[in-house]
Formats: structure tokens, C-alpha cells, sequence
């Protein structure tokens, strides 16, 4: 079977909204490396979208889930609980940020986490508002495509959103915005559109996914905790793509010295299986009554499973500082190319959580021709790759973490020659 043929079954069977990155369709897939139906192998570099830093099939991962497959599959948490959620939550409690006695609760999707943050936050504080960031991204339901700051393409088309979510800037010094006009930003907003008494929520990304890979400096995330104590506001972080190792530490706000009320997480929470959570101050997560959390298939017995040896791969292969030292030679590599490829604006990220910006070199302008060119001509070498930002014009870097050096060398330098093959391409 061709991948051409599936394409134009795809196209006449599911919706243009749905749209695909490539048009190569996988047959298998080991670590780091899949292989399409037509049998070409490519090194993966998105990993799922921020799901595998475990990479493919991690055999702990396959051994859990088959092992739980034996027992029982579904049974709906919210009817017939078991043990495995209940120590599943209670690691998580012990890891997570905060010196305190908290609570997490188990969803399906990274948006379902979301929704039930901000759902969590307004019953706690009786408050209606929250506050999100421009460039972030939050999820594709309408409350989390109304958290989410970005038009294009997410809320192209969609008309009137629920009330109460208000944008400020998010600090970006490539294109000039500081951390102190971030601020001064939110408290206009309690000057021109919402009194902070009413403001259940502020939700921010340790590292903005979607947005393009910009970094959240300590000095705004310490701003926010002030904001939020000062008006008796819940900070939120959303750690859905930054968790489970992804940037040198289990989660993001760990890089700096400030916990936040309630955490969301999911995707590489248990390594491909559909699994998400929020975790946060047990006061704060017993707002709602009995019946106000859950969902059908929240908390799924084999995904559950599948988090548990997420965490012990995460501390038997050292993953945190697995991050570190491949984030930094990716970084280090993309930084040496930045005199022969000029597009290179900026290189950026935590750990393993590494953005390239390209911007033409004359105007300064994003470049998001030359985004495209360096991925088109990468899956042709077999270099998965993905971008970011509002403009496209970053490529983000979501390798697994448990790739091979000899795997992750060979990348590096596909990445190499196409970049220094691209420049001059979309003059």
C-alpha cells in the first residue's frame, strides 16, 4: 500500500479540519524511530507532540500495560475505583511542587485537565474570571480555545466565546516585550476590564508550547505569585507539554523557586496511553461536591498503569538529566550554525525542550517560509520535525528523551545539512 493512496482515502473520509502534518502513514515504531507502510524510516523528533519522552514502545511501558490488561481494562473510576489511581495520585502529590498537603485528580486530555483547573479555581475562590497569555496555547475545546492566545488557526471561524477569559502580554524579548510591561499589563487589565476581586485564575506555561518555545523568566512567574497573593488570585500552571522531564526537571516550575496552586499535566504522563491530571492544594481541590470531577473514561486503568512506569523510567534512566545534556548539545549545535544560517533569530529552551526562530535576515521580520523549507527537506533525509509559534516560523524540538546517541547524532547532522542547504532557499 502506498501512503499516496491512504492520503486520498483520508481526505475523503475525515474532515480538512483534522489536518496532518505529513502524509507519511506509520506502520511500527521503536524509541526513537518509526517506520511508514511503504517501509521509510524516520528519526522522531516531535515524539507525539511532547507524549513520548519515554519513546515508542518502552518495554516497561508495554509490560505494565499487558499486565493490567490481564486484570481488567475499564470499569469507571466514578463506579468501582481501584488502587492503582489512588497511588498513582499519591505519587504525584509527593512530587509535585509545593511543600503541602494536596490532591490530584485524573482526566483523559490535556484540555480536560484545563477545563477542570479553571473549573476547580471558581468554585474555590466563588470568582468568574481568568486570566491567560497571548501565544499561549490551553486545548482545542471552546473554553480551553478561549483560554488559548493565538486566532490562527484556533479560533478562525468560531464566533463568541465563554465570558470571563481575558490576555495579557506574555514576556518575549526577541519582540521586545518585558517582563515588567507583562505585568504592568495585567494591572491595567484591573483597571480597564475586570476588578482582580473577581478573577478566580491566572494560567500561564512554563515554557509556551504551541506559542513558539518562549521561556517564562523567573522574575515573571515570581510577579505573578505576587499579583496572585496580593488579590487572593490562583496561579495555575499548565505543564501539559513541560512535565515528566521534558525540561531537566519533572516539571518546569521547578526551575524556579515558586509553586503554584494547581498544576495540569499530561501527555508524556504515561508515555502514549491517553492520560491527564491536576494536581494542586488539597483545600483548593476539595471545592467542588462529590460528582464535580471526573468523566467516563477518566483515569483509565491501562493508562494508569502505563504513568506508573512512566515515573520509574523516569528515575531509573536518569531522564531529568537526560534532557539536560541533549537539550544543551542540540542548543550548543544549532548556536554554532547561527554564521552560516543568518534566519537563525533565536536559539532557546529548558532541557530538552529546545525552539530555533527563524526571521529573514534583512527585515528581522518572522520567516516562516524558511521554517517550512527546513522541515519539508528534513522528512525527506527521514528527520521528523514540528513547528511553533503564531507566525510558524519556529521549529520546536520534542525528541524522546530516551533516544540513542548514535539515533540522536544521525539527526543532528540531517539537521545540519538541511539548514545550511536551506539558506538563500525563500529569498
Amino acid at each position: 500500500m502506498k501512503c499516496s493512496e491512504v492520503k486520498s482515502r483520508k481526505e475523503a473520509a475525515t474532515p480538512r479540519g483534522q489536518a496532518t502534518l505529513c502524509n507519511i502513514y506509520v506502520a511500527r515504531a521503536e524509541n526513537a524511530q518509526l517506520w511508514d507502510i511503504e517501509g521509510r524510516r524516520f528519526i522522531d523528533f516531535v515524539g507525539g507532540v511532547a507524549v513520548l519522552n519515554t519513546g515508542h514502545r518502552h518495554p516497561k511501558i508495554l509490560a505494565a500495560i499487558r499486565e493490567q490488561l490481564d486484570r481488567f481494562t475499564h470499569t469507571c473510576y466514578g463506579i468501582v475505583p481501584y488502587t492503582s489511581y489512588v497511588e498513582l495520585a499519591e505519587k504525584i502529590n509527593r512530587r509535585g511542587p509545593g511543600n503541602f498537603e494536596k490532591k490530584t485528580a485524573f482526566f483523559t486530555t490535556g484540555v480536560e485537565a484545563v477545563e477542570n483547573a479553571i473549573k476547580i479555581a471558581r468554585v474555590a475562590t466563588g470568582r468568574p474570571g481568568v486570566i491567560a497569555f497571548a501565544d499561549g496555547f490551553h486545548g482545542r475545546s471552546l473554553f480551553g480555545t478561549a483560554l488559548t492566545g493565538m486566532v490562527s488557526p484556533h479560533k478562525l471561524g468560531l464566533g463568541a466565546f465563554p465570558p470571563g477569559v481575558f490576555h495579557a502580554p506574555y514576556p518575549n524579548p526577541l519582540h521586545c516585550v518585558s517582563t515588567a510591561e507583562s505585568l504592568r499589563a495585567i494591572e491595567f487589565l484591573f483597571k480597564a476590564d475586570i476588578d482582580p476581586r473577581c478573577v478566580a485564575a491566572i494560567i500561564l506555561e512554563p515554557v509556551q508550547g504551541d506559542g513558539g518555545f518562549y521561556i517564562a523568566p523567573t522574575d515573571f512567574v515570581c510577579g505573578l505569585r505576587k499579583i496572585c497573593d496580593e488579590h487572593g488570585i490562583l496561579l495555575i500552571a499548565d505543564e501539559v507539554q513541560t512535565g515528566f522531564a521534558r525540561t531537566g526537571k519533572l516539571f518546569a516550575m521547578q526551575h524556579h523557586d515558586v509553586v503554584p496552586d494547581l498544576m495540569t499535566m499530561g501527555k508524556s504522563l504515561a508515555g502514549g496511553m491517553p492520560l491527564s491530571g491536576v494536581v494542586g492544594r488539597a483545600e483548593i481541590m476539595d471545592a467542588l461536591a462529590p460528582g464535580g470531577l471526573g468523566g467516563t473514561y477518566a483515569g483509565n486503568p491501562l493508562a494508569i498503569a502505563a504513568a506508573h512506569a512512566v515515573l520509574d523510567i523516569i528515575d531509573e534512566e536518569r531522564l531529568c538529566e537526560r534532557a539536560t545534556v541533549l537539550g544543551g548539545r542540540l542548543k550548543s549545535k544549532l548556536t554554532a550554525l547561527k554564521n552560516d544560517v543568518p534566519e537563525i533569530a533565536e536559539v532557546r529552551g529548558l532541557g530538552g525542550m529546545i525552539g530555533v526562530e527563524f526571521c529573514n535576515p534583512g527585515t528581522r521580520q518572522p520567516d516562516t517560509e524558511f521554517a517550512k523549507s527546513v522541515m519539508a527537506h528534513a522528512l525527506e533525509r527521514g528527520l521528523l520535525l514540528l513547528y511553533a509559534g503564531v507566525d510558524r516560523n519556529v521549529i520546536r524540538f520534542l525528541f524522546p528523551l530516551t533516544i540513542e546517541d548514535a539515533i540522536f547524532d544521525e539527526a543532528l547532522g540531517i539537521l545540519e545539512e538541511v539548514l545550511k542547504e536551506s539558506v538563500g532557499v525563500t529569498a
